[in-house]
């Protein structure tokens, strides 16, 4: 006997709760403003055979692949899970996604100890214990020169109580210990509550239950994506693309992807094997990355009633080769990077060669990051008698969302790999955690993909310490290589990142590295722009006038790229007609 549609749906969503009560609960109690406020976190419940099952409002590159590699692994090393372990895992060589992003995996055990479910919590780090005050070693040439503590499966709590020598380990190690600390016991707990809400599920309707919920749960999301599937134009493509130069790889790193989408059969396969072996930097991207960034791309052009779940991935196919740099890092490749990088491009990559394939499909290219200002900044606070800080600022002034065949790009979409999904911070409480203030942030005019659905224009951060020398680490994409338009759309804006002296004058900066600032300087960040989708001259006149409006565009920009004429705020029909009547669409 199966579950029918109703018994289905309220299951999903009892399980989609105990998600959102461990976010919420990690949300509420972690220390570290990257996580209690920009919520770079994600939390999911997976089988006891290791199948994502529920994930609720998580990043798409924490969760779409990883989770089920590391909760394998860990099972793997640990043949005797029990009710009470907790176990730490960062490492991107078994599954992780990079060494800044600490899970917490903890078993759930039934009564009669077997293994039923495993509850995961991943957060990015303020701090690692890299070699320098970031999480983000760019220029590193392997995970000895990275110097971020690996822990592959560890065991940190046993009956519920913690493992007191890795604990010491990390608080030598990591530069703010009492920040750590007070992320480690926000993952744990999170991690307990959703121990506790399944065993609460479980109590309600029985372990068996849940097991045979998970089995008919994944046949349906399969049925819907194979559905899904079936609705997108059918053909083979190849395109090609490349991540700026950047320390280790002067000429940059070409990124190629082949979408083959089969309608009738209802599969996509993404190969990504025809890629440079691993780099001599941070950029290498690890499996789960590889996997998660082409999933994005995929799922990024489907519905949105299609769930994320194994079942639904039964039907999406990452074709991935060992030492690559977007495939399966080999030791000690560094992969300090995987998440938005490079992992952007593949995603970017995917979703526009789905866009090309057939009309009303897929999407433009999403701006590129880490730019300054999602910098992770550190030094010493003279507020607090000179207590060394490290955080990562995660600032309103990045954009990037791509268009769409539906929709103008997000001015809050971030990058990619979140899709929107981090909040951004407040200036004024950024301010009064750290010594910086902000000078300005705005929309850049002129900046945006142009396109029948534009793409979101770039933006301007600009901010420096105060009282004190404050140290801004970033590594920055899409200066040389924007982001693309798809199906007639052009690309956004390209990024730059300068230094403005205490007396004024700007200099140009490199596209990564840890800038000193004084008391006095700042650093200025302008974002890329997100790709336009479909010929920019199609796009609806009021909408052009809207943007004139708004100050996104200029009217001058409104006449010669979408060729709508724009007077005092108004589209000007007859002159609009008559540059649009002169004007043939390729």
């Amino acid at each position: 006997m199966t579950l029918d549609g109703l018994q289905l749906a309220v299951l999903t969503s009892r399980m989609e709760q105990v998600v959102r009560a461990m976010a919420n609960t990690l949300a509420r109690t972690a220390r570290s403003g990257v996580i209690n406020t920009a919520r770079d976190f994600s939390c999911c419940v997976l089988t006891g055979d290791a199948q994502l099952l529920a994930t609720a409002e998580s990043l798409p590159v924490h969760v779409m692949r990883g989770p089920d590699l590391m909760a394998a692994y860990t099972a793997q090393q640990h043949p005797d899970l029990r009710r009470g372990d907790a176990y730490l895992h960062n490492s991107p060589y078994h599954g992780n996604s990079h060494a800044a992003d600490h899970c917490i995996l903890v078993p759930v055990v039934d009564p009669g100890g077997r293994h039923r479910f495993t509850v995961l919590v991943k957060a990015h780090q303020a701090d690692c214990g890299n070699g320098t005050p970031t999480t983000y070693s760019t220029s590193a040439v392997d995970v000895y020169e990275e110097g971020a503590l690996i822990f592959p499966a560890v065991r940190v709590q046993r009956e519920f109580t913690d493992v007191d020598d890795v604990i010491r380990m990390c608080r030598m190690r990591i530069r703010v210990p009492d920040q750590w600390w007070g992320d480690y016991l926000a993952m744990v707990g999170a991690a307990r509550i959703g121990e506790r809400e399944v065993e609460k599920l479980a109590a309600d309707v029985g372990w068996d239950e849940l097991d045979r919920y998970a089995r008919e749960w994944f046949d349906f999301s399969e049925q819907r994506v194979a559905e899904a599937i079936a609705g997108l134009p059918g053909g083979r493509l190849t395109l090609g693309g490349a991540h700026d130069p950047f320390p280790g790889v002067p000429d940059g790193v070409p990124v190629s992807v082949t979408v083959d989408v089969d309608p009738a059969a209802g599969r996509v396969s993404v190969d990504l094997r025809d890629n440079p072996d691993c780099q001599p930097c941070g950029l290498n991207l690890t499996e789960s990355t590889s996997a998660s960034s082409a999933l994005v791309g995929v799922f990024n052009s489907l519905p949105v009633s299609v769930p994320a779940n194994a079942g639904s991935l039964r039907r999406v196919e990452g074709l991935l080769r060992e030492n690559c740099v977007v495939g399966i890092p080999r030791h000690p490749a560094s992969c300090s990077v995987a998440t938005t990088n490079v992992a952007d491009r593949v995603t970017n990559l995917v979703q526009r060669a789905i866009a090309e394939l057939g009309p009303g499909v897929g999407m433009a290219e999403a701006g590129l990051v880490q730019p300054p200002a999602w910098a992770v900044i550190s030094g010493v606070d003279p507020r607090a008698g000179g207590t060394p800080f490290v955080n990562q600022i995660l600032f309103p002034g990045v954009t990037g969302g791509p268009g769409s065949p539906w929709a103008d790009g997000w001015l809050t979409f971030g990058h990619a790999g979140n899709a929107g999904m981090m909040l951004r911070d407040s200036v004024e409480i950024d301010e009064i955690h750290h010594p910086i203030r902000v000078a300005q942030q705005r929309i850049l005019p002129d900046t945006e993909g142009a396109g029948a659905f534009r793409g979101a224009p770039g933006a301007l951060v600009e901010y420096g310490p105060t009282t004190a020398p404050l140290t801004v680490s970033y590594g920055s994409d899409g200066a040389v290589h924007p982001a693309a338009g798809a199906a007639g759309g052009t690309a956004g804006a390209v990024a730059r990142q300068l230094l403005r002296r205490a007396d004024g004058t700007l200099q140009e900066l490199p596209v990564s590295g840890l800038v000193e600032l004084a008391p006095g300087e700042t650093v200025v960040s302008e974002s890329c722009g997100g790709g336009g989708y479909g010929p920019p001259r199609t796009r609806d006149a009021a909408s052009v006038a809207h943007d004139v409006r708004e100050g996104w565009i200029t009217p001058a920009r409104a006449r010669e790229v979408y060729g709508v004429a724009v007077r005092d705020g108004q589209v000007d029909e007859a002159e609009t007609s008559r540059l649009r009547e002169g004007v043939s669409e390729e």
